[in-house]
């Protein structure tokens, strides 16, 4: 039953003209647990915890929950958010704080608090409920639900009281609803039954003796046809229309549509596209200028006036973007962005044990001593903020200051530069975001300047805002640990490493996996989560939440990322591991792919496959991936068949609509282009090795797999991969032999020459 089939239900009301007032989002969590008034204030997560003071009765998800709502024969209301949601804060000021609610919640329901980053396993299936019955979703999410967990009503954001015409508000509903269970409850529950049984016919598989031919190679001239279709040739991405998103699964596919088509005009329309749109996205104000890594998305066409809050999963899949920019260009201004996420990342994400926080919120005190968060305070300026901070004079430019200069080239103006529509709260009036319009030739011949001494003043600029923002309320910080999210830091700083050049990176990478073992892996088994403590320790919650497919599939992909950077088979030992793991967790024997949690927990009354490439890559679409990938390094025939399996299994929307799936797609271009093993064989410290190693990473190469074979062999590559034993270093130095379907080509012992070898362009 949908909010607007409720709201059909519900007597007529006089239209009411209300305006709505922004409130401020939650105190941080620490404070809301020194205050609690629930359970949750036994939690870690930092979503939870912020509702560990409010006057409802929350309940963790939980046995304990659960069991109540039966014994008391209580509906359940679940409330689904995460605690950077800018409307999840409204939702909790408006109705979570208030005490008469609180109480209609506590008499009449079980309530429950979900952070989705906890459990997309519980948000995946009541999403789907509410977007199958009420045509679409977000957070925070709001659903009542019989004691067995069958979702009855859905909806997101409720007013708390009837302001908007037509629409009941969250008080009305709770009543009302409890009123239906109470006096119809037969027509309740058979709702209930009837929604969760239409629910598990939607399944996604291929059953046994079924043979659907596997997608091929017009898969991905339909995905590149549609992306084609889509893209903004003035401003750049995929859609014309705001909001705008990074969306790095199609810069990912174009690249490699690029890559698999050089020769081809449609190959280098693909990297236009994705190398315009990745410039556009570095020049808006979704990108911070100040601190550097970029907001969650603009809210204009424009990549302008952003969502300020940032993401972690956001930061590793557009790292990876720039640096495969760079490493296709040789351009520096993708390296300098690649080099700025991380600053970033490892400044103001990073844990001093090495793994890497989730979010920082868009919402903040504007002042010390302000009572209400605003949406952007930290990162925005006035113009008489930037006069006063940078009001030096140019030397040897009379009447020319930085805040001139810096003022231009970041479109700074007395009045503000966010356009009001932008705004619908007012909490951007008078205020810049910085964004570069023109370029710095362009601000260098507006003051007769050298494009040396404006990119000097400009560096001056960023740094001297950075220092004085650095005194400003600071956002509310996530400190939840994702292992999928972290997988994705680790793969960008991976391919940083590569592209770069950068040592540094490379060790990031390693440390970051090392806290992955450490701190996120029990008894064999992976963890979705686990947070840092007020004194910087590693703390586990309350209950171990065990990883879900995509926290083993993006795993996975770092570890085969960081292998290929570092040659260290211990990391492409646990990805074998992992992949085993996830195979025997979630693999579904019966119609194929993966499910996204396990049979294990009973709570989750509907397991279901990711089946969409969004903000975050699908566990399938990674997973397809990984499994080819693993099957060329150690000539595993199943992990072939298993990813077939999958394209497969998802050949319909292979076929009709790849758009929905591009990272899936991009997996194709394993099983329809050239794959090739590249085995380096020699001393891996060597100076020829390394020249090498650096010849391999110079080249924009996503269907090809590197294995290091160092001199005497390696124990686990020895006995996994046997084509690699009869290939012998040449004259005692550095050797390379790039193969196809492990047929080898004569060695290589310079770089040019494996650079003249690697150098061939392919053709779908």
């Amino acid at each position: 039953m949908s909010y607007e089939a409720t709201a059909a239900m519900l007597p007529s009301r006089k239209k009411k003209r209300v305006q709505h007032i922004h409130p401020s989002m939650a105190t941080e969590s620490v404070n809301e647990a020194a205050q609690a008034k629930n359970r949750l204030a036994k939690e870690k997560s930092p979503y939870l915890l912020q509702h560990a003071s409010n006057p409802v009765d929350w309940y963790p998800w939980s046995q304990e929950a659960f069991d109540k709502a039966v014994s008391e024969d209580k509906m359940i209301f679940l409330s689904v958010g995460y605690s950077t949601c800018h409307w999840c804060h409204v939702m909790e000021r408006e109705s979570f704080e208030n005490e008469e609610i609180g109480k209609i919640l506590n008499e009449n329901y079980v309530a429950i608090k979900v952070d989705r980053e906890e459990r997309p396993d519980v948000d995946k299936v009541y999403m789907t409920f509410v977007q199958a019955t009420s045509g679409g979703g977000g957070w925070p999410m709001s659903v009542w639900m019989t004691p067995d967990r069958c979702p009855v009503i859905g909806g997101t954001y409720f007013p708390p009281d009837d302001r908007y015409f037509g629409r009941p508000g969250f008080k009305t509903l709770l009543l009302h609803i409890d009123r239906l269970w109470k006096n119809k409850r037969q027509e309740v529950m058979d709702q209930g039954n009837s929604i969760l049984e239409a629910l598990s016919q939607v399944k996604v598989g291929v059953k046994e003796g079924e043979e659907l031919a596997l997608p091929g190679v017009q898969a991905i001239h339909t995905c590149y046809s549609l992306l084609d279709k889509s893209y903004d040739d003035e401003l750049g991405g995929f859609g014309k229309e705001a909001p705008k998103f990074p969306q790095p699964v199609n810069l990912n596919f174009m690249l490699r549509y690029y890559a698999n088509n050089s020769c081809k005009e449609e190959g280098q329309k693909a990297l236009e596209e994705s190398l315009y749109t990745l410039t556009c996205m570095a020049k808006g104000g979704i990108y911070d200028h100040v601190s550097q890594g970029f907001h969650r998305y603009s809210t204009d066409k424009f990549w302008h006036v952003p969502h300020f809050e940032k993401m972690l999963y956001d930061q590793g899949q557009l790292l990876t973007c720039y640096s495969e920019a760079y490493q296709i260009t040789k351009e520096e201004r993708y390296a300098e962005v690649a080099r700025n996420i991380i600053e970033y990342v490892t400044r103001d994400l990073q844990s001093p044990a090495g793994g890497f926080y989730s979010a920082e919120d868009a919402d903040s005190l504007p002042t010390e001593g302000a009572t209400a968060k605003k949406e952007g305070a930290f990162c925005v300026w006035t113009q008489s903020q930037v006069d006063s901070l940078l009001g030096e004079e140019v030397k040897g430019h009379p009447g020319v200051t930085l805040a001139n200069v810096f003022c231009h080239h970041y479109g700074v103006k007395p009045e503000g530069n966010v356009d009001p529509f932008q705004d619908p709260h007012d909490e951007l009036t008078n205020q810049n975001v910085l964004i570069e319009r023109g370029s710095v030739v362009d601000t260098a011949k507006e003051f007769g300047l050298t494009e040396d001494l404006t990119l000097a003043l400009l560096n001056k600029g960023r740094h001297l805002l950075y220092t004085a923002r650095q005194t400003r309320p600071r956002p509310h910080l996530d400190n939840k640990m994702v292992a999928a999210w972290n997988g994705m830091m680790i793969s960008g700083l991976a391919k940083a490493g590569q592209a770069l050049g950068e040592e540094q990176y490379t060790q990031q990478a390693e440390r970051a996996a090392e806290f992955l073992r450490q701190y996120m892996y029990k008894s064999d088994v992976l963890l979705r989560t686990t947070y840092c403590g007020l004194d910087e320790e590693i703390q586990a919650g309350p209950v171990d939440i065990e990883g879900f497919a995509d926290d083993y599939a993006l795993v996975i992909k770092a570890l085969l990322d960081l292998y290929e950077t570092n040659f260290d088979t211990k990391w492409l030992e646990w990805a074998e591991q992992l992949q085993e793991k996830q195979n025997s967790l979630f693999w579904d024997s019966e119609d194929g792919a993966y499910f996204n949690s396990s049979r294990a927990d009973k709570s989750i009354v509907l397991r279901l496959k990711d089946d969409q490439d969004g903000a975050e890559p699908s566990s399938n679409s990674v997973a397809a991936n990984n499994l080819l990938r693993l099957s060329s390094i150690l000539q595993r025939a199943d992990y072939k068949g298993m990813a077939m399996r999958i394209f497969r299994v998802f050949h319909q929307r292979l076929t009709n609509i790849p758009i929905a799936v591009p990272e899936m797609t991009s997996g194709l271009f394993w099983m329809t282009g050239t794959t090739k093993q590249i085995v380096l064989v020699g001393d891996p410290s060597s100076p020829d090795m390394a020249d090498l190693v650096r010849c391999v990473n110079s080249h924009f190469l996503p269907n090809k797999v590197i294995l290091l074979v160092p001199t005497g062999g390696d124990s686990f590559l020895s006995k996994r991969c046997e084509f690699v034993h009869g290939l012998p270093q040449v004259q005692g130095k550095a050797t390379a032999y790039v193969c196809e379907n492990y047929t080898c080509s004569l060695p290589v012992i310079t770089a040019d020459s494996l650079h003249t070898i690697l150098d061939t362009k392919s053709a779908l």
